[in-house]
């Protein structure tokens, strides 16, 4: 009977210690970003101040993690009025018709040999278009918010997409805007309750 009742407590243990786990971005902690070349010389930068993000894991390295991220694309923010303005019009992103850009990852693998660093694969829909997205991983640690004594996950994530296979900004031409835009989110997580 006592073998019976420590094999119990050992599988309800070691079910509790592998189960899935859902992160939630902290929106105060955290920021999306990209970064534009402008006439070929200078960058520009943004953010989008209002978006989600979420991980699900099984392990603690995070090395089986599941990504979604979306973001509301009328929260643009370059910090010049009338540039986000024009952003958020047909011309860009036409917001009236596509409030949303999703990301959805597929797979993720480790990449090379220090630890906490993952390549990701998955999906990016923006402006009505769903395309393939690589994007690279750094698993930061979890440490204990000594404020409220929870455990924080800290990441950051970086990819480059063609914002020409999102027919965004079409009119203008790479001497004016590049097509290529870098992504970057630095992001802490918390413990979904």
């Amino acid at each position: 009977m006592k073998k019976i009742y420590a094999l119990l407590l050992f599988t309800a243990f070691s079910l509790n210690s592998f189960a899935q786990k859902t992160w939630l971005a902290d929106p105060n902690h955290s920021q999306l970003s990209f970064d534009i070349t402008h006439l070929t010389i200078s960058s520009v930068e943004g953010s989008f101040t209002d978006f989600d993000a979420q991980i699900v894991s099984d392990k603690g390295d995070f090395s089986d993690a599941s990504i979604e991220m979306s973001a509301n694309m009328e929260s643009i923010n370059t910090q010049v009025a009338a540039r986000d303005k024009h952003l958020r019009s047909e011309d860009f992103f036409d917001v009236e018709n596509y409030p949303k850009m999703y990301y959805k990852s597929t797979s993720i693998r480790k990449d090379g040999k220090e630890k906490g660093r993952y390549v990701a694969n998955g999906y990016l829909t923006m402006h009505g278009i769903v395309k393939p997205l690589e994007l690279k991983i750094w698993f930061r640690g979890i440490i204990e918010n000594p404020s409220n004594k929870e455990k924080v996950a800290g990441f950051q994530v970086t990819g480059t997409l063609l914002r020409s296979d999102y027919k965004v900004g079409e009119k203008f031409p790479e001497a004016m805007l590049s097509d290529k835009v870098m992504l970057k989110a630095d992001l802490e997580f918390s413990e979904k309750k």
